[in-house]
């Protein structure tokens, strides 16, 4: 069979969450199943480094599909006389979004629909976009696969799709997220935060990941508490708005924030296996890979206790009302002063971090596939 995948998300050097999801299943995927040919749709010149084997065929159209009127251009009028010339037998679109003016059967991963409940956090023609055309890829989708018990429920109920055309796959997390020695902490600790111990966030600097409450919180923190820490903040200031400038300038203790923009993946594992907690207290995640990465590295996490924030970290992490800067505040307190609770809290990582590996995410992502070949009468 030939399977056609929208890779446009495979950047080099820029990998991200969606990025990352196409990569780590897509390498396994290809190498697993030398029998079928695939076509990996890049919309700018690509890296060898994706090209994983050799049942890959590359295919570039351009122009870039990075704005909602090239979205439409790209999917709607360039991709689909690919698919007819190529003869594929299947489209598998790892960032959801789907060929409408095509008849080719199709499957969409569709992450999450944050969207529609914080759209003043997306540009306007973005967010028009995505109101308008993810319901109609929802229902165009021969099959949907979905990161999240939570985002499939979201899905049924936002798009009313039928449950059973949903395949949960949940993401995985890099072995390069582990335990580092003690030598290694005090010198990755010491070259960014002095040698004090420190909370970390990871992510997009953007409203939907609530950094305005985690610096009110942090502020309360570092008032009550007589344990010196910092708060590292790991991610490009994309989005950074008015709002959280004016949150940041009103802080007592904002001389204890540490940006360190974007890192890398190597860099970025040692400085997560280096801190104190991890600090995730998003309004609305349909997964959230930070919480997993964290526990790889044996370091205990506060999170959100809404979306899928608590599915993925089951009984693992302190959780906090996103909304409530005391509650985070509390949440703090409690990893930072009781070691017992926080040694407990990593123990309960080590066995919830078990559950996830991208292996198994390939492999059900593969399943999904299979599915959606059979839901369109094809064997493979």
């Amino acid at each position: 069979m030939k399977i056609a995948v929208n890779t446009r998300l495979l950047l080099p050097d820029k990998l991200e969450g969606i990025g990352w999801f196409s990569y780590e299943t897509l390498r396994r995927i290809v190498e697993k199943h030398p029998e079928h040919e695939f076509l990996f749709i890049f919309d700018r010149s690509y890296s060898e480094e994706f090209i994983f084997a050799k049942n890959v065929t590359p295919v570039v159209i351009r122009p870039p599909a990075r704005h909602p009127f090239l979205y439409y251009l790209w999917f709607e009028w360039l991709v689909p006389p690919v698919l007819r010339k190529r003869k594929v037998d299947l489209l598998v679109s790892p960032d959801g979004y789907l060929c409408l003016n095509s008849e080719k059967p199709q499957l969409a991963v569709i992450h999450d629909i944050n969207f529609e409940y914080y759209p003043k956090y997306i540009p306007w023609v973005s967010r028009k976009y995505y109101k308008y055309f993810f319901p109609k890829y929802a229902q165009k989708a021969l099959r949907i696969a979905t990161v999240s018990q939570f985002s499939k429920e979201d899905l049924v109920g936002q798009y009313e799709v039928n449950p059973e055309k949903i395949d949960v796959v949940y993401n995985g997390v890099d072995p390069i997220y582990k335990p580092i020695s003690r030598n290694e902490i005090e010198a990755t600790r010491k070259k960014l935060s002095s040698g004090l111990p420190y909370f970390i966030f990871v992510g997009s600097i953007q409203p939907r990941k609530n950094l305005i409450q985690m610096f009110r919180a942090f502020d309360r923190f570092r008032k009550e508490c007589n344990k010196k820490m910092i708060l590292l903040v790991v991610g490009e200031k994309r989005w950074w708005t008015k709002p959280m400038e004016r949150a940041f300038s009103e802080m007592e203790f904002k001389a204890d924030v540490v940006f360190t923009g974007r890192l890398s993946q190597e860099n970025l594992a040692k400085v997560m296996a280096s801190a104190h907690a991890l600090v995730y207290v998003s309004f609305f995640e349909g997964f959230g890979i930070p919480i997993l990465e964290a526990m790889s590295c044996d370091v205990p996490v506060i999170t959100s206790n809404i979306t899928a924030m608590p599915e993925v970290a089951g009984d693992a992490a302190a959780f906090a009302s996103p909304f409530d800067p005391e509650s985070i505040k509390n949440a703090m307190m409690r990893v930072a002063t009781d070691d017992e609770r926080k040694k407990r809290m990593i123990e309960a990582g080590r066995k919830r971090r078990e559950e996830f590996s991208w292996d198994k995410t390939a492999d059900l992502l593969w399943n999904s596939i299979e599915k959606t070949f059979s839901d369109a009468g094809k064997k493979l």
